[in-house]
């Protein structure tokens, strides 16, 4: 049975101002405003709802889960998979940095104010192998026994909320067509759990080739804002 603690600890842990850096990054949209790929509301919203279908959120949704499960069958070597299968099939350096780099801080935040037993193994092996944000995540709620529906959920929202975040700033667009953004992908992030939560490791397939091509491009960007 879900406790009374659940749900805050949730917005805790996935709130912008829980010290992972989230704002730190764009996911490549930096690139793709630059290249007009997103100039307004209606192909920002095109832009989110991809990635979160077809790219990024959806593969991150299907390995939180499969962490998520890993730690609450008690199968160690399942969780490794895992992680090792999470940074292997990052795209692109950038992205393989936000992920790394929001994983391993939020293990050290967990650590220090939830600690578990079921992230131990993943910080203890994170200075020689990368943890991704989604597989941390997912470790930690089955370590303090959150549902995993809810949990991805969450992290999708979040997930979406950073990107309308940056693109909000960056397009430039106003407050109020960041909170249509925001309604336009509330209906789907049930449906992509509940999609995510069928499909196995195995089975994980993204086609978002333009935010990849961004993501590398942005590396050589000659003015950035962001990391990725």
């Amino acid at each position: 049975m879900p406790s009374d603690v659940d749900l805050p600890r949730l917005l805790t842990w996935l709130s912008p101002s829980f010290p992972v850096g989230a704002y730190t990054y764009s996911h490549g949209l930096e690139r793709a405003v630059e290249m007009e790929h997103i100039r307004d509301r209606a192909t920002a919203g095109d832009w989110v709802l991809d990635l979160l279908t077809d790219g990024g959120g959806k593969s991150d949704a299907v390995l939180l889960a499969e962490a998520w499960r890993a730690v609450t069958a008690g199968d160690s070597h399942r969780l490794y998979d895992v992680a090792e299968e999470a940074v292997a099939l990052t795209a692109t350096s950038e992205l393989a940095l936000e992920t790394e780099a929001q994983g391993r801080a939020f293990l050290t935040a967990i650590a220090a104010a939830w600690p578990t037993p079921a992230i131990d193994g993943l910080r203890a092996g994170a200075a020689t192998a990368p943890v991704a944000y989604p597989v941390a995540v997912g470790a930690a709620a089955a370590g303090h026994e959150l549902a995993l529906r809810p949990v991805i959920v969450g992290y999708l929202h979040a997930f979406a909320a950073n990107m309308i975040s940056a693109i909000v700033r960056l397009v430039p667009l106003g407050q109020t067509d960041g909170l249509h953004l925001l309604r336009l992908v509330e209906p789907r992030l049930v449906p992509l759990a509940d999609a995510a939560m069928a499909t196995t490791l195995n089975e994980i397939a993204t086609c978002c080739l333009a935010a990849d091509i961004a993501s590398m491009q942005h590396e050589t960007q000659r003015t950035r804002l962001f990391r990725s």
